[in-house]
């Protein structure tokens, strides 16, 4: 919430932030962050379910998504451990991001050349090592960007991380489709020779993000007292980061930690059978890529620099309760689409309030998990928060698969819907809980 006794700032200078090079910078991060995530999950699902592989089994694999949601585990790592030559010439995070990046290009080049019909085991291990080099860029990129910026611009950076992110998907997902279905041409059917070709073009794509690392300028280091021994480091590394945070919190850590754990889920659960439906359902690649790449561009960048606005100029807490309000209701559109059939301007209707609702719910959503953490341990606490904020989401999203069989799509996309209604419940009592104790917000630079 924003404070009675502190001026809104003018529209000018809301908008100027948006041009500081920080502000720019992760714009491409955002793209080398967003471009991994469908191709190991909702892009994977729509080239599996054309290759013949049944949506349970989709859905289960959708569990290599679980990388992200156990990133705390090796952030510490990631934080504090330096890397052999490369840190001396990068410094830590820029060295980290350079390491990831390079696994995620190596991943996506392993993934175009196993064939599913032949191979889903080496699909599914490439899928995999995409996901954990991935989540690792994530590690490092989110410190980078907390420690690149005052706490009163990163609603700023996060929109513009967001703008990246969204574009890279639609590059992706639309992107992939429409390069498959060029090299496919009228061939009807699977054709793995034009998923590679796909595939391959995306591995290439990382060079965005490579170029950006090198080119940028590593955030100030932050000191950290040599441990006298292994015990010592260990504890440094491993539990002050999370003792830190329920320092801070206390009790309302309890509340918090719920609130990420759920924000997300009704968006994440539908998502993966969001490219199935549209295979199920008729649409050619050719459809789903333009509707996603002309109106999911348009209404994604929308999204994510209203929701960053407006994060700015009314507070985060607000555009996270509008941002959970859309998402359910988004997910509503879905099952009224599915009622619908194969109708192309309905596609469009429904995947641009996708776009719009998720650009805004995700770029206050990074807003409020930024400010939650502490500066001497930005890493680690952003991986915790960013972690839980998938975890549960996705194990129930394995289940997906199973349940559409059982029920339809129609009533699946309903049940996301509901699935939404206790986070409503939970940002609201957030806010309070913020209102009351506004001290305890904001990123901790001690």
């Amino acid at each position: 919430m924003t404070d009675a006794a502190t001026p809104r700032p003018r529209w000018r200078d809301t908008l100027k932030v948006y041009l500081a090079p920080e502000s720019l910078r992760m714009l491409t991060l955002g793209f080398a962050a967003g471009l991994p995530l469908l191709l190991v999950l909702g892009t994977l699902s729509f080239r599996l379910r054309e290759a013949g592989v049944d949506r349970s089994t989709i859905g289960h694999l959708s569990w290599v998504g679980l990388a992200y949601g156990f990133k705390w585990v090796w952030a510490p790592l990631v934080d504090r451990l330096p890397i052999p030559l490369l840190t001396r010439a990068l410094g830590r995070r820029r060295s980290w991001l350079l390491l990831a990046q390079a696994g995620v290009a190596a991943g996506l080049v392993g993934m175009a050349l196993a064939d599913p019909r032949v191979s889903l085991t080496a699909v599914v291990g490439c899928a995999l090592a995409v996901a954990f080099a991935s989540a690792t860029q994530d590690i490092a990129l989110d410190a980078f960007r907390i420690e690149s910026a005052p706490p009163d611009e990163q609603p700023a950076l996060a929109a513009t991380y967001q703008t990246g992110y969204r574009l890279a998907m639609i590059w992706a997902g639309a992107g992939v489709l429409w390069l498959a279905a060029r090299a496919q041409g009228a061939a009807a059917g699977y054709d793995d020779a034009a998923w590679r070709l796909a595939y391959l073009v995306m591995a290439a794509s990382m060079v965005v993000g490579m170029v950006t690392v090198l080119g940028a300028r590593e955030p100030a280091p932050r000191p950290i007292a040599p441990a006298r021994n292994l015990g010592e480091w260990l504890r440094g590394a491993l539990v002050e980061p999370f003792a830190d945070f329920f320092r801070r919190y206390r009790w309302q850590a309890l509340l918090i930690l719920a609130l990420i754990a759920l924000y997300r889920i009704s968006d994440v659960v539908m998502g993966i059978m969001a490219n199935p439906f549209y295979v199920d359902m008729g649409f050619s690649k050719d459809e789903v890529a333009a509707v996603t790449k002309v109106y999911g561009v348009i209404m994604t960048l929308a999204g994510a620099f209203v929701g960053g606005a407006l994060a700015l100029r009314v507070g985060v807490m607000r555009v996270l309760l509008l941002g959970a309000v859309l998402s359910a209701a988004t997910n509503l559109a879905f099952a009224w689409l599915a009622g619908v059939g194969h109708n192309v301007p309905a596609l469009i209707v429904v995947v641009s309030a996708d776009n719009l609702a998720s650009g805004i719910a995700s770029a206050a959503f990074i807003g409020y998990l930024s400010s939650l953490t502490n500066i001497s341990y930005s890493a680690t606490q952003y991986a915790l928060f960013s972690s839980m904020m998938l975890l549960l989401p996705k194990f129930v999203a394995g289940f997906s698969g199973d349940y559409v069989n059982a029920f339809g799509y129609a009533q699946f996309f309903t049940s996301t819907a509901l699935l939404g209604l206790p986070v409503l419940v939970l940002v609201a009592l957030a806010a309070r809980v913020q209102k009351g104790d506004s001290s305890q917000i904001g990123p901790q630079r001690a």
